[in-house]
């Protein structure tokens, strides 16, 4: 019966706000955000994949950084903004499953891109000689697909436990995206079992990734106070940092998400917290690292001042 109800669920968000006198100013303020975020991932591919001396690394990472950022809120963002120009938010029982596994697949792809660039910017502090060799090609590539498979893991697993649930009551979701969480609340078959799911995978997957963030920082630490020149600690600092942003700001808002009770009765925070990792930092990431890196703002000068000069050619 849970699945011929399944069958024809159409679920109903509320949305971020109630009052309807915001919509508009809400939806021009998404729209700039996700403007800003799909030119701003897109131009930092472009740039990453056309300027040779970004052919490193760090940049590597950063590379499929940016396309996971791409997706992931392209995935959240453009069903936001067409909810705030509608009074009913709907989103099909499907449509709903696919959101699931596509946000879960790239937001843990996410944590363990991120778990991968620590880990990188630790060897290159510790080992600057050795760093091309340690970070070779082979074992880059290796890091970037198992972070992708553990995120397409963590993807079926979710879709697995929301496909086991059965929505033959309330089909009101208090929230603005489909999200494990607020489902098991609003289904009404014993959800023990997919409680217990929940939280492994929320362990397993999250945690793990921040744990290897936490221990590789550690180890770096320990690094650059060993550096004896002022000079020496600061460029080791300054090779993290962005990196560091953007961890703590991710890290900080999903945990305070993921690691809550699960309760009927949300609050105003439990919607706005994953505004941050859904919609804000996919816009955040390439200016962090666009505004904080030398680097970066040099391979853009090159590539207009390129342009300007074929321009004035032809």
């Amino acid at each position: 019966m849970g699945r011929n109800c399944n069958q024809e669920t159409e679920f109903l968000f509320t949305g971020l706000i109630d009052r309807q006198v915001s919509q508009i100013p809400l939806f021009l303020l998404f729209l700039a955000i996700y403007l800003i975020s799909v030119v701003g991932n897109v131009g930092l591919i472009f740039l990453i994949w056309v300027d040779s001396r970004l052919h490193t690394p760090m940049y590597f990472f950063l590379l499929y950084l940016a396309i996971v950022d791409l997706y992931y809120s392209t995935v959240i963002t453009p069903k936001i903004l067409s909810d705030f120009l509608t009074d009913k938010k709907t989103i099909s029982y499907i449509g709903c499953g696919v959101q699931i596994f596509l946000f879960d697949v790239f937001i843990v792809t996410e944590g363990f891109l991120l778990a991968r660039m620590a880990y990188d910017r630790y060897v290159a502090i510790s080992s600057p000689l050795l760093y091309s060799v340690i970070m070779s090609p082979k074992l880059r590539v290796w890091l970037v697909v198992s972070s992708f498979l553990i995120g397409c893991v963590n993807g079926m697993t979710q879709t697995v436990n929301m496909l086991d649930l059965s929505f033959c009551g309330s089909k009101v979701i208090d929230h603005f995206f489909c999200d494990i969480s607020p489902l098991i609340s609003l289904s009404e078959s014993d959800s023990t079992i997919n409680q217990i799911i929940l939280l492994a995978s929320a362990t397993l997957f999250g945690l793990s990734s921040g744990v290897i963030v936490l221990i590789s920082y550690i180890f770096m630490l320990s690094t650059i106070l060993r550096i004896h020149s002022t000079e020496g600690k600061r460029k080791a600092f300054n090779t993290c940092t962005s990196h560091l942003t953007t961890v703590s700001i991710f890290y900080g808002t999903a945990l305070f998400v993921f690691l809550k009770p699960s309760s009927k009765d949300s609050k105003p925070e439990d919607k706005w917290a994953p505004v941050f990792y859904t919609v804000v930092i996919p816009m955040l990431n390439p200016l962090i690292y666009s505004l904080r890196n030398k680097e970066v703002k040099d391979a853009l000068r090159r590539v207009i001042s390129k342009n300007i000069l074929l321009h004035i050619v032809n």
